[in-house]
């Protein structure tokens, strides 16, 4: 496996590659729900019901992050430290951000924020397993 800067014979390791992959997957997962809701906002918005900016830009940039957050899991899964970093950070922040803009009264119908909740539930996933054993010695803390 070709690495790229500061990997560790770790990212080699079964249970290490497991989790990468399983954190790809999720976080397509979660690109796939940001779709979904983005489509819907487009169809009730079609049939009459009322979509506010707000809902219209959070979908639109939500999904166009998604492939982002992708090309990030893949560049940590080939040895990125800074993308690896960066999807652990990403991964806690962003879900606390969109859960708790979503709980603000009045800036969104229900459906939305339950859709919106539903998305980032993968991105939770894929902090604690960023957070596990194999892919925290794959890039051990430097001094």
């Amino acid at each position: 496996m070709t690495t790229i800067t500061g990997a560790t014979a770790h990212l080699d390791d079964g249970r290490t590659r497991e989790a990468f992959d399983l954190a790809k997957k999720c976080v397509t997962l979660s690109g796939m729900i940001c779709g979904v809701t983005l489509a819907t906002v487009a169809v009730l918005s079609i049939v009459g019901h009322p979509g506010t900016t707000f809902m219209w830009a959070r979908a639109v940039i939500l999904l166009a992050i998604a492939p982002v957050l992708y090309r990030l899991t893949v560049r940590a899964s080939q040895g990125s430290r800074r993308s690896f970093e960066r999807m652990r950070t990403i991964s806690v922040t962003m879900p606390i951000a969109i859960i708790g803009v979503d709980l603000i009264p009045g800036i969104c119908p229900a459906w939305y924020a339950v859709m919106q909740a539903i998305s980032v539930l993968p991105l939770i996933a894929v902090a604690f397993i960023l957070s596990g054993s194999g892919p925290r010695a794959a890039f051990p803390k430097t001094r």
